[in-house]
């Protein structure tokens, strides 16, 4: 695939029969490479880091999640997390050949749970992007907050790149707005996110129930493979200390810092995201 070509787009289906819509780079031969986006976001949150892989020699897959971007919403409003564990184990089986997930946030605690628990799905490792066993409330309720904010929506594409310029200070606001484009939708006269408002009322008081921690390291522990947490150096999400004991409890797992990126790490430092991983899927091989 040459440098800067446009993914193709190809369709999946959910575990439950959901559509799953997903930009597609990279030599159908390839090694399969799996991105799982954050809850909010779409798959074009990797329309940097996704070239970049797959001119490493990986065929990179990254779908939106359900209720998110141009995949389907859940008829009944449900987005618990075995949903989404339940997608990644159909795109997994989809893709065959024991792909590697790399998972960000909500994305990540999915591929947790489909790889370590139960039907395990068969991949080859775990790259977990800002993510662990327990985030920081503080940092979680940050987010939620902001996916709260502007329910009814915003009079331009512009409005929406100074709030969320607001949201990502570390960020400079960006001179296209195209990239955030994708990630709005019209609804009248307002553009609106690009994601089922429902999923917020499974999110919030969620982030860290009763029992969570243990399950998603028994998950890591069970997944049984190379498992590499990629951490914003400034995250508020998951603190240093999160990242070494989840290290320290599971056995093959270890940990990387990103200077100067938040929870957004690939969005936010996407040349150095990248720089982190390959050492890893290097050494994993395709």
């Amino acid at each position: 695939m040459r440098a800067g070509a446009p993914p193709r787009t190809s369709t999946f289906v959910g575990g439950d029969g959901n559509r799953l819509v997903a930009d597609v780079w990279g030599a159908a031969s390839a090694p399969p490479l799996l991105l799982l986006h954050g809850g909010g976001q779409t798959r074009r949150a990797w329309s940097r880091a996704g070239p970049r892989l797959a001119a490493r020699g990986w065929r990179v897959v990254a779908p939106d999640l359900r209720g998110h971007g141009a995949s389907d919403w859940s008829a009944d409003g449900a987005y618990g997390l075995d949903l989404f564990a339940g997608d990644v184990r159909a795109l997994v089986a989809a893709l065959h050949d024991r792909p590697v997930l790399v998972g960000a946030s909500l994305g990540g605690l999915a591929s947790l749970l489909a790889a370590g628990e139960a039907p395990r799905a068969a991949v080859r490792a775990l790259v977990l992007v800002d993510v662990a066993h327990r985030p920081d409330p503080r940092g979680a309720r940050r987010i939620v907050e902001f996916m709260r904010g502007h329910p009814d929506g915003f009079a331009s594409v512009e409005e929406a790149a100074a709030v969320v310029t607001a949201h990502l200070a570390r960020r400079p606001r960006p001179y296209d707005t195209g990239g955030l484009r994708d990630n709005l939708r019209r609804r009248g006269e307002r553009w609106v996110w690009h994601w089922d408002p429902r999923m917020l009322d499974h999110f919030e008081g969620r982030m860290d129930p009763p029992g969570m921690a243990e399950r998603l390291l028994g998950a890591a522990r069970g997944a049984d493979v190379p498992v590499l947490l990629v951490r914003g150096g400034e995250s508020d999400v998951v603190r240093e200390e999160t990242a070494a004991q989840f290290c320290a409890r599971v056995p093959r797992a270890r940990y990387v810092d990103v200077a100067g990126a938040g929870h957004m790490v690939a969005g936010d430092r996407g040349e150095h995201f990248v720089d982190a991983v390959v050492p890893f899927l290097a050494e994993i091989g395709g």
